[in-house]
């Protein structure tokens, strides 16, 4: 490949799960993943991951972490950062106002690469991100080939990395924020359109890290108030 010439390339859903991973591991390259949380929110940040695996070690449990319990994400999360170099990058409730949630979400991801890019010793071969088209013609590392791919936690143990590191880290900022807006439940529905969290809205107004723009443009879905159920608008 050309130096630095960006390559961005959208995968067929249909590729065999870790075929990126085993085809650099075994050329002795390493492979990033990144993956988002809180796109579908009504408040707080959307969230972003980037985690490179150590060469042919996979977990049991990485997953996809829509499907996973707290319990299961948080003993993963533990494996992930003792054994994996990772990153985070936030874009909060401004940010979405005034770029919308794709371009936030966009920007979080390139924030969460860059930053894990500038401590790992040896520079991934290749990034894969979970169905967004992340362009890197802007920054330092453009001559990494970039695929994206939808369903990319199923296909990618690198990406299924991200979505853990992503949700445990969202869902304890919103934890955070729970007593200091009251009424909200955040530490329950982390912020998802949930009937709890509509009702809130509905008697107390929204708060300051509430999505203003997201709010006045988007019509609230008629969802059941179960969190589980939210995680599936990440």
């Amino acid at each position: 490949m050309e130096n630095f010439r960006f390559t961005q390339t959208r995968q067929k859903v249909n590729c065999k799960k870790n075929q990126f991973e085993f085809s650099h591991w075994e050329l002795g390259k390493l492979v990033c993943g990144i993956d988002e949380v809180g796109r579908g929110c009504l408040a707080g940040p959307v969230v972003t991951a980037a985690v490179i695996l150590p060469r042919h070690k996979i977990y049991r449990g990485i997953k996809d972490s829509k499907i996973m319990t707290p319990e299961e994400r948080q003993k993963t999360f533990a494996w992930i950062a003792k054994n994996c170099f990772y990153s985070v990058g936030i874009a909060h409730h401004r940010i979405i106002d005034q770029h919308n949630i794709w371009h936030a979400t966009l920007i979080a991801m390139k924030k969460a690469l860059i930053n894990l890019l500038a401590i790992v010793t040896q520079e991934p071969s290749v990034i894969l991100v979970d169905a967004m088209p992340l362009n890197l013609l802007d920054t330092h590392y453009k001559n990494i080939p970039v695929n994206y791919f939808p369903f990319g936690e199923q296909k990618s143990s690198s990406i299924a990395a991200a979505s853990i590191v992503a949700k445990v880290t969202r869902d304890a900022l919103m934890d955070l924020m729970d007593p200091l807006f009251p009424g909200y439940h955040f530490n329950n529905h982390k912020g998802y359109s949930t009937a709890k969290h509509k009702k809130a809205l509905s008697t107390l107004n929204h708060t300051i890290i509430h999505r203003q723009e997201y709010l006045k443009n988007t019509r609230l879905p008629d969802d059941k108030d179960e969190y589980d159920h939210q995680q599936t608008l990440c």
